[in-house]
């Protein structure tokens, strides 16, 4: 299909003698054609940073959406605007399929410019790729209900029919290397494409509960928290040993949000977090998907939860988080530490949650906190005092430090 658009693009290009890119209507790149020009200003920061990102940025579509290329049904010219980086004036050919805008051709605009006839003969190649890019949509939307069958069919007979119905939606691909993303929570609709991506589709993602450190979060669309979704991408690779596509497409997905929201003390403030992004291990064929996906989640979770790990994790590299996403989707109510998981005492759980991180080494711990030592001795002391568990005996220990990560998990 990609040799397609780009025959195409490439012809539209020779029509009109200027090179042609072509974008589908969330503005990410689908192909573009050579740039043979000497001329520093053949071309700009807009069309350089739509070539080498593969997409255009929020502020760039609203401003050439602004001239009503949306609506358009024939070739829209837009002036140069060096304040926007648009250094060079365009011609926008708005491909359309049965009135629904399916993407867009652009060229740089020249003087003289290409003529009407010329111009005609270029609209009639863009619907020819407005079906091309229908029809992929198409083939996608069904492909996004039978991966979504998958991922939420549970065990049993239910799994195996969804399985094999995405085995044939997917074709002879399906049996091959996959990863599993999972970049949570995702704003907004499915992207119309995405580059490197075998199937995609939205999940029921549970989201943050007002109050803090009291509020769960998770998978599965269980009751309880603000409904969210998780947008979850099937990336073929090549090796296992190998997952830069995935890698490459997650990051991609989780850098239009902007700062993680990471303050200076480590800490995620919830409501300045963007989304995040797991994936799962490499697995050959369809019939563990559900376990990759599950891998995935936990390596968002992960993400959100310890900033050092994101915003971007996999599933090999969160450490004790894979234990404590397969042990407890739900955060669990220990007594012990019911008191100081409470909002008001936030400091106190950090400083617990740093020294046990730092093997009980009094030192490092207050290094890391950037107090001094006699002030985590009272902490602890009130620690103890709020847990009553022993800090020098290791199952205590234990079940505090456990607590404390399942907590951040789930925060």
């Amino acid at each position: 299909m990609k040799g397609d658009y780009q025959d195409l693009v490439d012809e539209i290009s020779a029509l009109l003698g200027a090179p042609a890119t072509l974008e589908n209507r969330d503005f990410r790149l689908i192909a573009f054609g050579a740039h043979d020009s000497d001329d520093d200003l053949a071309m700009d920061p807009v069309r350089t940073r739509s070539i080498l990102t593969r997409q255009s940025t929020a502020a760039v579509r609203s401003w050439f959406e602004g001239f009503g290329i949306a609506r358009a049904t024939g070739p829209v010219r837009i002036p140069a605007a060096p304040d926007a980086g648009v250094f060079r004036g365009r011609i926008c050919l708005p491909v359309r399929y049965r009135g629904i805008v399916q993407g867009y051709v652009w060229l740089l605009d020249q003087d003289p410019g290409p003529g009407p006839a010329a111009l005609e003969a270029a609209m009639e190649v863009a619907q020819r790729i407005g079906v091309l890019l229908a029809e992929e949509a198409k083939a996608g939307a069904d492909l996004s209900r039978e991966f979504l069958a998958v991922l939420t069919a549970g065990r049993g007979w239910q799994q195996d029919m969804a399985v094999a119905a995405l085995r044939v939606a997917l074709g002879p691909g399906a049996d091959g290397l996959h990863a599993t993303v999972c970049v949570a929570p995702w704003a907004g609709e499915a992207p119309a494409s995405v580059p490197g991506a075998a199937a995609m589709c939205l999940v029921p993602w549970r989201g943050r509960e007002d109050g803090g450190s009291g509020g769960s979060g998770g998978s599965g669309g269980v009751p309880g928290g603000a409904a969210e979704q998780a947008l979850a991408v099937l990336v073929r690779l090549r090796s296992a040993d190998v997952p830069t596509p995935a890698v490459t497409l997650a990051t991609r997905l989780v850098q239009p949000a902007g700062p993680s929201g990471a303050a200076a003390n480590g800490e995620r403030h919830p409501q300045a977090a963007g989304p995040t992004a797991g994936i799962g291990e490499p697995r050959r064929g369809l019939a563990t998907l559900a376990d990759a996906w599950a891998e995935a989640s936990a390596g968002a979770r992960a993400a959100a939860a310890q900033p050092r790990l994101g915003p971007v994790a996999q599933w090999s590299a969160i450490g004790p988080y894979r234990m404590l996403a397969t042990l407890a989707a739900d955060p669990v109510d220990e007594p012990a530490t019911r008191a100081l998981l409470a909002p008001a005492h936030r400091e106190l759980a950090r400083t617990a949650e740093v020294f046990l991180d730092s093997a009980g080494q009094a030192g490092r711990a207050a290094a890391a906190l950037g107090i001094h030592r006699q002030t985590l001795y009272y902490r602890l002391a009130r620690v103890v005092q709020l847990t009553g568990l022993d800090l020098d005996e290791g199952e205590d220990r234990l079940l505090l430090h456990m607590a404390l990560k399942s907590a951040r998990l789930h925060s």
